[in-house]
């Protein structure tokens, strides 16, 4: 326990450089850089709630999907990771009974009262009803919950596939966990963390998502997850050292939004629970795939196609998602690449765009670089600096000559635009060769996985 100065001061002096190293990476520019910004936010609290105050720290990750997407809603399997991308708070007790959270850049401040941990219909699909859905989770399971004055700030990129709200759902689940149950993690262990997170989302929050994105981002690492057994979520953790294989996970800021996507997100676990009932059945997973694939005439003239298609997607992507992890544990990582990627953009021939084929075996012969490909389409264009490494923009130069991207040359000369484009899902997963000295890519193999930023205009 410290006072806010007290901390700063134990921040800058190195007290924290170690905590930093193993969630960010050890990379001295990138500890150095986490200095900087706990400070900052720590400075901005004390602007907002007063100096002198005893303070604590927080993080939650966000988290990347490798396998198994939209499936955790249907019971089905995912394999995913925690990012070096993460939200931060700093947090002082107060005595009123309200939680107070002011989140960095949105110019507003979350004022709830903890009396009516009801759900408020004015507070819908936004941040308040998460924390008053989680405080109401923590009480339901015969937890306690208190009030709080917190500041926060996150590079976990919002529509970016990240999960920036399950993000803020398990540091706020965290909060009351460490501040107000004596951080008990027997009665809140990070998947009970994880579940009462999904409460708040789907009964506060109104967003009918699985229980993949929390529990990815509580547990951290990169683990798989079995949601056969309703609420009991078997978790594996995968011992992967992405970094030791020279790659490292890219992620592209699209600038994107989920605003309006909850009918969308809802759609997809209707349409395939639609399935399922066609069978007697509630979810996909008590479905017997075969039975499903010789059944299908008769389900599309009651369900329609697009529930054929999403169901078909729940049993592929299920086992792929198993694939990877046995993949993974055999240390296979040719076979992790295959199961990652389209197998058109990995194995010859590729009639439809022979220069990228060419491409993708010369820097497969060479082990320059596995070509991220798995790009989205009718997604916004990304902007990539030429300075970021040397190698992707080999690859974008290909992609130029085979008309695939453009240059707008009245950008700056060191700057392309690339539109996304010809991936299978929305999977945000991206491979690049590490280049050593790459500022930009700080792989590491301690406890969450390096995203690899790439920014868009």
């Amino acid at each position: 326990m410290a006072t806010s100065a007290e901390l700063k001061q134990n921040i800058l002096n190195g007290g924290y450089d170690q905590a930093f190293a193993k969630l960010y990476g050890a990379d001295t520019a990138a500890v150095a850089a986490q200095r900087v910004r706990y400070v900052d936010m720590i400075d901005h609290f004390e602007e907002n709630f007063g100096t002198g105050r005893t303070v604590c720290l927080y993080s939650a990750p966000g988290r990347t999907e490798i396998g198994g997407n939209h499936t955790d809603h249907n019971n089905g399997v995912v394999i995913a990771a925690a990012v070096n991308l993460d939200i931060i708070a700093v947090v002082a007790k107060n005595d009123e009974n309200v939680v107070r959270v002011i989140s960095h850049g949105f110019g507003k401040i979350d004022d709830v009262n903890l009396r009516d941990l009801t759900p408020q219909p004015v507070e819908a699909e936004h941040s308040a009803s998460l924390i008053r859905g989680v405080a109401a989770g923590i009480v339901k399971d015969g937890g306690k919950v208190g009030g709080f004055d917190c500041y926060t700030t996150s590079d976990v990129l919002g529509g970016s596939g990240l999960s920036s709200s399950a993000a803020f759902e398990v540091c706020m689940g965290a909060i009351f966990r460490g501040e107000y149950n004596d951080n008990d993690m027997k009665r809140f262990d990070q998947v009970k963390n994880a579940m009462i997170s999904q409460y708040a989302e789907n009964v506060f929050f109104g967003k009918p998502c699985g229980l993949m994105d929390q529990t990815a981002c509580a547990v951290g690492k990169v683990i798989t997850i079995d949601f056969k057994e309703v609420g009991h979520p078997v978790v594996r953790e995968v011992p992967f050292d992405l970094a030791a294989k020279g790659f490292a996970l890219c992620i592209s800021d699209t600038k994107g939004s989920h605003a309006d996507l909850t009918d969308d997100y809802a759609a997809v676990c209707r349409e395939m629970e639609s399935v399922a009932a066609f069978f007697g059945k509630k979810v996909l997973r008590d479905v017997n795939e075969e039975t499903f694939l010789k059944a299908i005439p008769e389900v599309r003239k009651v369900t329609g196609d697009r529930a054929v298609v999403r169901a078909i997607h729940f049993y592929n992507d299920s086992r792929r998602a198993g694939e990877i992890y046995e993949a993974i544990k055999a240390d296979d990582f040719d076979r992790f690449l295959q199961l990652c990627f389209p197998a058109f953009l990995l194995q010859p021939p590729f009639p439809a765009f022979p220069s990228v084929s060419r491409l993708v075996l010369d820097f497969q012969k060479h082990q320059k670089l596995q070509l991220p490909i798995r790009l989205f389409l009718g997604v916004r264009r990304m902007l990539v600096c030429k300075d970021l490494a040397n190698n992707f923009i080999q690859t974008a130069d290909i992609f130029i000559h085979s008309g695939i991207i453009t240059v707008h040359h009245r950008l700056p000369q060191k700057q392309v635009v690339i539109p996304r484009c010809a991936l299978h899902n929305h999977n945000p997963l991206r491979i690049q060769k590490r280049r050593k000295g790459d500022d930009h890519i700080l792989a590491h193999s301690n406890g969450r996985v390096t995203v690899f930023h790439i920014f868009n205009n």
